[in-house]
């Protein structure tokens, strides 16, 4: 399937497997609904709208029509479910936006065996069973907050981005709204406004998005815990396991057996 537009496959819903050594997609979009599942190694999905962290056993739903690229430092397997949602009722009630759902073992391996066969299988067949089981389990999946929303006002815009470059910075909100030209209430107000949390809560969003990245990449959990900003490591572990529901630590490992 690698190099095919999946938009031009006349099947309704198919899955394709595709491993990598380390990922740059360029930009691109698709009409179809898209669930992009990390089997190893953490994807970093960037849209003009926000950023989203897939950690492995997870999925991000990407909306049809979202132009979006992927990236991975380290050597990745994913998976990626297209579906033409209007052939499937079951999908209307999904949101209209993009997000993160923690995929149990069974979606994992339904998903994997669907990439076996793609798009070739026989509509009353057993792998078209197969794949109803799978599409009937997707809508069902608990989301996980591992979205980072990207301000739309330019004002924002500036303080995002210098928090972006230097997750790390410890400047307060009244430094940064200064330095882009906005009063600090203002700038509180367009935070919640723009992505519905706070500054403090969009930076420790932020550092907690950076900080699954790294880890991946194989960067300790005090390395990681101060290049985000955190002076003391068990603050660190005790955001990231309210998060992900296990330290940094037993979460990669889990996730390497």
């Amino acid at each position: 399937m690698e190099g095919i537009d999946p938009d031009s496959i006349d099947c309704a819903a198919f899955v394709v497997a595709q491993p990598a050594e380390a990922l740059e997609d360029a930009w691109h979009t698709s009409q179809r609904l898209q669930l992009l599942h990390a089997c190893e190694g953490v994807l970093t999905v960037r849209a003009e709208n926000g950023l989203w962290v897939v950690p492995p056993q997870h999925a991000l739903w990407i909306a049809p029509g979202l132009l979006h690229r992927v990236s991975s430092a380290r050597p990745v397997a994913r998976h990626t479910l297209y579906v033409n949602a209007e052939a499937f009722p079951v999908f209307a009630a999904l949101p209209s936006t993009h997000g993160v759902v923690a995929l149990d073992r069974l979606g994992g391996e339904l998903l994997r065996e669907a990439a076996r066969f793609g798009a070739d299988y026989v509509v009353d067949g057993p792998d078209a069973r197969l794949m109803g089981v799978l599409l009937d389990r997707l809508p069902q999946l608990a989301a996980v907050p591992l979205v980072l929303p990207y301000p739309r006002d330019l004002r924002i815009q500036r303080i995002a981005d210098v928090l972006i470059a230097r997750p790390a910075d410890p400047a307060v909100l009244d430094e940064h709204a200064l330095a882009a030209g906005v009063t600090s209430r203002t700038a509180a107000r367009l935070f919640v406004k723009e992505t519905r949390q706070t500054f403090g809560q969009w930076r420790q969003q932020l550092r907690l998005l950076v900080a699954l990245e790294r880890l991946d990449a194989g960067a300790s959990v005090t390395e990681v815990a101060l290049e985000v900003g955190y002076n003391d490591v068990s603050s660190f572990i005790a955001v990231f396991k309210d998060l992900l529901g296990e330290t940094p630590a037993r979460y990669f490992r889990q996730d390497a057996r």
